[in-house]
């Protein structure tokens, strides 16, 4: 509701209670607003998080409802294929298929240039390319699913079609990097006819197909370790997320206003009973609780660290909200003389008991923290330190010792320290320890083949999630991602419009999963292949804006996105094909389906989530961004969600810029400390619910972007530039082996030859008596 439409309620109101009054009605409409999902608590959602979701919906998603027509001509021109090549009377089932795509039309220089001078492009434009893409996300998909029941030859041929879709066999590039062109020329306005959907839906499985999903990545991080002497992972972080239950989500604006006027009049009735009480006969009055509840109510009013979080001054009111639940506060709570009648509980008891009595995580501890603490430790008793050392403990007292020792208990050495520090070996000895014996991985071939244009890449996958965004508003100069879900023809009926309406939101919607599950792919592959790859790609998403663009998309009602019913399962493929077709009519496109949520959106906004978590993880400069967005009011409207994996995404997120946000957010949203604490992993001495971090610094963040990027560019360069050892080459210091060295001479050396002789030899005098002394 806008301020606009405040005007006739806030006019009833009389001239001498106006002033006092419009504070209070102002925050009850934002708070309306911002909680317009309903008083009602949301259900917990049963939602199990993976690789993909049902292989019916992952067929289905490749084909939008406009493409319906297509389906009896495909399967018309099948039948035919199969008798003209088949015996008579063979079921097509019977025979194996030989399915090869031809050298592909994406590069079609003809067909660009024709779709870049049409006004508007449609579906028509992509037909030969649909085609293709789609047999070819179809044999991925299904060679991709593995059953327990697959025979020993299957599985041997998936192997194979994996290796070969990972290796460098298009152009000396693999199969993922020439989908990857696809998108940069659609980004570019070159080809802007290219099925973008089915592009980055297989795109996105045959990533999934040749790296490997979860779970494999899972196995490798385990197998990289003990390949590396390190000690195995505390827990399974998989196992462990899946077993967590969802916290309750935030109270309602009007609950909250409800709750708070019973504490007031509470408060109310039991000062004026106490007052009267004074009045008595009693000869011992009770003054002191009276002066006690006075001094706190002066001290509320005139609280220093009430507005120091200026920067956030228009939020205030979504402070209200307090976190996971309806907070009082502390300093009221604490001197009730009575306690107040019991309120009615917002939600059913039993869910209280939401979180084992553990915590469900082991701590870390960094090797940097052990050595900062140490640091520490020695100017603080001895008067100097001793650098890295971490053994020597002489001259401390014994509470260091043992503190030492718990922290050396829980350290954690991952694989990112170990390849940093190799790769820092290696910079600095490049004579001593030769060149690096590089694995040729799928990733490794990947992250070679996208590094000269990377930047590009990355550049082009957020365009696209930019403007398949629900809070972004249409564009001209914005790229078209509905060319190959607008038909020929626009409708002109309400039901075909509302089909229409309904294709374009799911296309959308599966844009959004496809870019989001990519992302999150490249980066963790990428994170376990070198810690540089991973750091370069976040580098390059941080440059492109990719924070306020997730910050962005979350800014919305993310209950209704995650409750969103855009799809028409009689016509999801392969029903419609293999069914017969019901009569559509307006109230069963606006029903839906009947699930609880829409498992895309879902999985769309954890991995965007996860993304985040990447970018921002132990980058103090990226934290100040989130701070800087303000991006705590719309993560805690993300709370709302009652779904474990996703809160405790948006709780990890909330915790790295606690520190940042001030006394009087952190008071005033202790449910949600409470639950960062419950949920999310500690390390031992990390002061998150404090503001006394001395690596929060704002001088220092820029200082620390430029030596990350200095550290990438010195490993990109060493790892990938061919000509960059030519300084540590060895030479030849043997005068007949130089001069007997072939040179090839350019042509027009031979016909000006004498020239340059006379010029640059025989004209030049030559000082032998110098030369002789110099020597």
């Amino acid at each position: 509701m806008q301020a606009d439409e405040m005007e006739v309620p806030i006019n009833d109101i009389n001239d001498s209670n106006r002033q006092k009054s419009l504070p209070k009605v102002k925050e009850l409409f934002k708070n309306q607003r911002k909680d317009s999902e309903g008083s009602m608590e949301s259900p917990t959602l049963e939602f199990e998080y993976g690789d993909t979701d049902s292989l019916m919906a992952e067929l289905s998603e490749l084909y939008s409802y406009t493409e319906e027509p297509e389906f009896g001509l495909n399967r018309e021109c099948f039948e035919e294929d199969f008798r003209s090549q088949g015996r008579p009377g063979a079921k097509w089932g019977s025979r194996g298929t030989d399915l090869t795509c031809p050298l592909c039309p994406c590069s079609n220089n003809q067909a660009c240039s024709s779709a870049v001078r049409k006004p508007a492009i449609s579906l028509a434009d992509s037909t030969e390319l649909r085609v293709l893409l789609s047999i070819m996300y179809l044999m991925v998909e299904m060679i991709r699913v593995e059953t327990e029941d697959d025979r020993p030859e299957w599985r041997t041929a998936r192997e194979t079609f994996k290796t070969d879709l990972g290796s460098p066999l298009y152009n000396g590039e693999p199969f993922a990097l020439m989908l990857f062109t696809m998108v940069n020329k659609f980004c570019s306005m070159n080809a802007p006819h290219f099925p973008m959907k089915k592009v980055l839906l297989l795109l996105w499985k045959t990533i999934l197909l040749t790296l490997g999903g979860f779970e494999e990545l899972q196995q490798m991080k385990v197998g990289g370790r003990e390949c590396l002497g390190l000690p195995p992972l505390p827990e399974d972080s998989i196992k462990v997320v899946r077993s967590m239950r969802a916290a309750s989500p935030p109270a309602s604006a009007m609950e909250l206003i409800e709750q708070q006027q019973q504490q007031k009049r509470g408060r109310r009735s039991r000062r004026t009973a106490y007052v009267d009480s004074l009045e008595g006969d009693s000869p011992f009055p009770r003054k002191q609780p009276l002066m006690k509840q006075d001094s706190l109510d002066t001290y509320n009013e005139r609280d220093p660290f009430k507005n120091d979080d200026a920067r956030d001054e228009e939020d205030d009111a979504d402070d209200v909200d307090s976190g996971i639940e309806g907070e009082v506060d502390p300093l009221d709570r604490d001197v009730i003389i009575q306690p107040p009648p019991p309120l009615p509980p917002l939600r059913p008891p039993t869910e209280r008991l939401a979180f084992p009595k553990g915590l469900p995580w082991a701590p870390k501890v960094r090797e940097k923290d052990i050595e900062h603490f140490l640091e520490t430790s020695r100017n603080k008793f001895i008067g100097f330190t001793l650098g890295n050392d971490t053994e020597t403990l002489v001259g401390l007292p014994r509470p260091i010792h043992e503190s030492v020792k718990t922290l050396k208990q829980h350290k954690y050495i991952s694989l990112s320290e170990v390849q940093i520090k190799r790769e820092d070996s290696l910079q600095q000895c490049p004579m001593t320890l030769g060149e690096e014996d590089v694995e040729e991985t799928p990733t490794e071939i990947l992250y070679l083949g996208m590094l000269p244009n990377l930047s590009q890449y990355v550049i082009a996958l957020l365009k696209l999630l930019l403007a398949a965004a629900p809070t972004s508003k249409a564009k001209t100069d914005s790229i078209n991602i509905l060319a190959d879900v607008l038909p020929e023809e626009m409708p002109i009926t309400i039901l075909q419009s509302m089909k229409l309406g309904i294709d374009v939101n799911r296309h959308k919607e599966i844009i959004v999963k496809a870019i989001s599950a990519l992302l999150l792919l490249l980066l963790k592959h990428f994170k376990l292949n070198h810690i540089y790859q991973f750091e370069y790609v976040s580098q390059h998403l941080v440059f492109a804006n990719c924070i306020p663009l997730i910050l962005k998309f979350f800014n919305q009602n993310i209950m209704s996105y995650i409750s969103a019913k855009n799809s028409i399962c009689v016509l999801d493929y392969p029903h419609y094909v293999v069914h017969e077709m019901p009569e559509l009519t307006a109230e069963s496109l606006e029903a839906g389906d009947s699930n609880q949520f829409c498992w895309r959106n879902l999985f769309s906004c954890i991995n965007l989530l996860r993304i985040l978590n990447k970018l921002t993880k132990w980058k103090h400069s990226r934290t100040m961004m989130l701070v800087v967005f303000k991006s705590a009011p719309i993560l805690k409207r993300a709370l709302k969600v009652k779904q474990a994996m996703m809160q405790l995404y948006v709780l990890k997120l909330l915790k790295i810029q606690t520190k940042y946000l001030g006394r009087q957010w952190r008071k005033s949203n202790m449910k949600t400390m409470s639950a960062i604490y419950q949920k999310v992993r500690h390390r031992l001495n990390d002061d998150w619910a404090y503001g006394n971090d001395i690596d929060a610094r704002p001088w220092d963040f820029q200082a620390e972007e430029c030596a990350l990027r200095e550290s990438i560019e010195k490993f990109n360069s060493r790892r990938y530039d061919k000509n960059q050892n030519g300084d540590f080459a060895p030479v030849d210091n043997c005068l007949q082996s130089v001069l007997g060295q072939r040179v090839d001479l350019p042509e027009d050396f031979h016909f000006n030859y004498e020239m340059w002789l006379e010029r640059e030899v025989f004209s030049q005098p030559i000082q032998w008596e110098e030369l002789l002394q110099a020597q």
